[in-house]
């Protein structure tokens, strides 16, 4: 910071510097003979010599070593015949070693117009350390992305460093000398001066103080971090003020990010306790409805089609046919006559094909209105008389999510913001999707119930994901097969999560049964949610272990990987899941050692993970209990003839799962999940 300005222009001249006192400037001055005929006290301190012993004695003789008198008396020489020199001479101390020592030399006249020698001189040592100092100094100041400035006691710029120059907007040398508020009237001045006042009163400095405002250098509101320093000189003497200045909006944003990330995970965990707990569909849809009223809409409505809940089966809307539906549950976050503009809960009503709600089940995709006008509450109520209590309620905001179960649109989730100003954005569609998939397992849970084995089988399969697609730069087999008698929890899936990475889960649920199908999809769709967040695996079993934990007596194994193609790596964490197998291309297959890890539901034991890596033609299994245990037989010998038929899988994954599954398993008394994954070559 170069500039400098003041309210007093006498203050500069008037005020005694400490930089002088640091560096201990000494005098000597040496006759025409090279006599010392003054000594300072300074010098007596630098050297040791004292004045009565100094003066009259020849300097070459007293304080130069032999060695280098010669160049000591050229020196001198040189200066009497008028010469200045400046530069860094060893002296001898009185204790006999040596002092580098800086020097400022000129010749002086007497009134006899006789030549003497004025020497300035200052320890060496401590003249490199301070233009060390003042160098770094200068350097971060001016090379730091943190904004400096500097103001006097009045509160006026003194100075600033480039950094603030460009949060600013206004150079330095239009600032020097003004307060704050004539250069940035957009800031919050009043706050800014009264904590510039309160550090120079104090001394105490203020840290991460907040401010809010705009800039010359930004027409958007920003924030800032504000520090505070009061300046004083060696002797306690207040100089002024130094303040820092850090633009912290991107960080208050993604802050905000991780909260409103952290508050979707709690009503996803809070969806997974209370969305379910029965198979009855009505009380699904109450359920649904209370979990996103009011952490995300201020009203909502759960409408299902008429042929789901008259006849249990699932008839698409198609082309400009209407669309028929059944509301089962409405819920406001307040008291509101607008909980009547929904249709009464038990009556069906049919919505024709430009509505949004029969768009959204006909497309099987959200409908989002950021912004809602009075024609577009048209389209979105049953009647003029709806809209008009919609309007009045304030209903500026609209979401509509199908309730996609199975790939098969069951119905709406309809949501509605009146009292929060906020709009709905593409954050909330997701979460708003995710509760809206979650409550359609378990509508569709509630369709299927009490049918015989072939409709439970039906359901198990349906919860798993459709036959994987090869990912990039992956080849995916995967295989599920029933018990012969109850079917049970078990699960996988593949999850995209960005170029070159994909997540792989296989799980399995303890229990039998609707119930484990029901638990196995909460912690699918649980996992789904969380993997768009790209956590790393232990911290997703992390999560999914609390969620577990809020469904009551349940405890499920999982395994999650995340292999990246980039790195050539993957990544595995274990909740007591049996340890996956790794294939290398050439031959040979080894089991992983996945650290520690107890079942999803237990809690408060931490996770691990292991990276491994996966090679070109290297393979990855994942697969349940079911594969290789058998009762009465040891669990180490299905380990063992999993790891030695992996050993020597064909390149075919198909035709290997098919061998795996008629070589272990041919009639298995247990769930079966196997997911082959192998990295092409």
């Amino acid at each position: 910071m170069s500039g400098y300005a003041t309210s007093d222009p006498d203050a500069v001249a008037g005020a005694p510097g400490g930089l002088l006192d640091l560096l201990k400037v000494a005098a000597v001055v040496l006759d025409s003979s090279g006599h010392i005929a003054l000594w300072s006290p300074e010098i007596e301190q630098l050297l040791g010599w004292s004045a009565e012993e100094a003066l009259r004695q020849r300097a070459d003789t007293l304080l130069v070593a032999p060695a280098d008198r010669a160049r000591g008396r050229e020196l001198f020489a040189q200066v009497s015949a008028g010469r200045r020199w400046a530069g860094v001479f060893p002296l001898r101390h009185r204790d006999g070693t040596a002092r580098a020592v800086e020097f400022r030399t000129m010749r002086l006249l007497d009134p006899e117009g006789q030549p003497h020698l004025l020497g300035l001189a200052t320890d060496a040592t401590t003249v490199r350390k301070v233009e060390r100092d003042l160098a770094l100094s200068h350097s971060l100041v001016n090379q730091t992305p943190l904004g400096i400035a500097v103001f006097d006691n009045d509160l006026r710029w003194v100075g600033v460093n480039p950094a603030l120059e460009r949060i600013n907007g206004v150079a330095e040398e239009d600032l020097l000398g003004r307060r704050v508020g004539e250069v940035l009237p957009g800031l919050d001045v009043a706050a800014i001066e009264a904590r510039m006042r309160h550090v120079l009163r104090t001394g105490r400095p203020l840290l991460d103080q907040q401010t809010v405002g705009r800039t010359a250098g930004d027409a958007q509101e920003r924030a800032y971090s504000e520090s505070y320093h009061r300046i004083e000189d060696i002797d306690g003497r207040v100089l002024g003020l130094a303040m820092a200045v850090l633009d912290v909006t991107e960080r208050q944003q993604a802050a905000a990010e991780v909260a409103q990330a952290r508050q979707h995970l709690s009503v996803i965990a809070d969806a997974g306790m209370r969305i379910g707990t029965t198979l009855d569909l009505r009380q699904t849809a109450r359920e649904l409805a209370d979990v996103v009223v009011p952490q995300l809409a201020d009203l909502a409505a759960v409408d299902v089609l008429e042929s789901v809940v008259a006849h249990g089966t699932i008839v698409p809307v198609t082309g400009g046919a209407p669309a028929e539906f059944r509301a089962l549950a409405v819920a406001a976050g307040y008291p509101t006559d607008a909980i009547h503009a929904a249709d009464p809960v038990g009556e069906v009503a049919t919505y024709g094909s430009s509505r949004f709600i029969t768009r959204c089940v006909r497309h099987a995709r959200p409908v989002l209105v950021a912004h809602v006008d009075a024609r577009m509450l048209r389209r979105l109520a049953r009647d003029a008389r709806a809209a008009e209590a919609l309007q009045e309620a304030g209903a500026h905001s609209y979401l509509a999510l199908p309730l996609l179960a199975r790939g098969k649109v069951l119905g709406t989730l309809s949501l509605y913001r009146t009292v929060n100003e906020r709009p709905f954005d593409a954050r909330d569609q997701l979460l708003a999707s995710e509760l809206a998939a979650r409550a359609a397992i378990c509508i569709d849970n509630a369709r299927l119930y009490g049918r015989e084995r072939g409709t439970a089988l039906t359901l198990q399969r349906s919860l798993l994901p459709a036959a994987p697609a090869a990912q990039e730069g992956l080849d995916i087999a995967a295989r599920y097969r029933p018990a012969l008698s109850e079917v049970g929890g078990d699960w996988y899936d593949v999850l995209r999560l960005g170029p070159g990475r994909t997540g792989l889960v296989v799980g399995d649920v303890m229990g039998k049964g609707v119930q484990a199908a029901a638990i196995m999809g909460q912690l699918s769709t649980a996992a789904r949610a969380l993997a768009r967040l790209d956590l790393p695996p232990a911290e997703l079993l992390r999560h999914l272990d609390d969620i577990t934990g809020s469904l009551g007596d349940t405890i499920a194994t999982c395994v999650y990987a995340v292999c990246d193609l980039e790195r050539g790596v993957c990544e595995l964490s274990s909740a007591g899941h049996l340890p996956p197998v790794l294939a290398g291309a050439g031959g040979g297959a080894r089991l992983v050692d996945v650290p520690g890890g107890v079942p999803l539901g237990v809690g408060g034991v931490e996770f691990g993970t292991v990276e491994v890596e996966l090679a070109p033609g290297a393979l990855l299994a994942l697969y349940t209990d079911g594969l290789v245990e058998t009762r009465g037989e040891s669990l180490d010998i299905g380990l063992e003839t999993l790891t030695r038929l992996l050993g020597s899988a064909a390149p075919n994954l198909q035709r290997t799962g098919d061998h795996l599954l008629g070589a272990l398993r041919p009639e298995p008394d247990d769930d079966v999940a196997l997911l082959l994954v192998r990295r092409r070559v």
